[in-house]
């Protein structure tokens, strides 16, 4: 195959998973339920504990399906359909939780990106999904602080899955998620917590 169609597929599916990632079922879900932008409180973020803390368990379990399926379709379809899928399907997997973290359609204010992230993961290597979970929860429960924790889990999940004898596609995605998960907590490296697993602030 040429190298323009190579660079075709790879411009597609990457806009494709960044569109895909921009779209903010947090948003949608936490307006419809509460009347409520969930960026105005808790975290600040667009993530699934926001929209616990703010909507309620329900409407967070769905905005987590969702936010999981967003990450796995792209890079589904990528592995399926691509040219080259060695490096076509981690481009798009990163560039999706690039669209969750900084989505077009929410003025670049969006999520974290760990369940997106997931579901890229899952869309190749479901073991991987448990690895990657595995490894936040065990360095969460470590470092008593979440996001220096996913900043950790980043950085170590594509040696994660190499270590547990993953090789190939898998542990390129671990790469490229991996880097956007760590870039993206650093905004909140010294955040104070009181429950870490849902991301809430002590009061002053």
């Amino acid at each position: 195959m040429d190298l323009y169609t190579i660079i075709f597929y790879a411009a597609g599916f990457g806009l494709f998973g960044y569109l895909a990632g921009s779209l903010t079922p947090s948003i949608w879900i936490t307006r419809l339920v509460k009347g409520v932008d969930v960026r105005d409180g808790g975290s600040g973020h667009a993530t699934t504990t926001n929209t616990i803390r703010q909507a309620g368990f329900g409407p967070g379990a769905l905005v987590f399906i969702l936010d999981v399926t967003k990450g796995f379709l792209p890079t589904w379809l990528a592995l399926r359909y691509a040219s080259d899928p060695w490096w076509i399907v981690p481009l798009t997997a990163l560039l999706t939780v690039a669209g969750h973290c900084w989505p077009l359609f929410a003025g670049f204010r969006g999520g974290m990106g760990l369940a997106t992230a997931g579901g890229g993961v899952l869309a190749v290597q479901p073991l991987g999904f448990l690895v990657g979970l595995a490894l936040l929860i065990i360095l969460v429960l470590i470092v008593r602080h979440s996001a220096r924790a996913s900043v950790a889990t980043g950085l170590l999940l594509a040696p994660a899955f190499w270590l547990v004898g993953m090789r190939g596609t898998v542990v390129w995605i671990g790469v490229g998620v991996g880097l956007v998960i760590a870039f993206r907590f650093l905004i909140d490296w010294n955040r104070h917590y009181r429950e870490f697993w849902l991301d809430r602030e002590k009061p002053s």
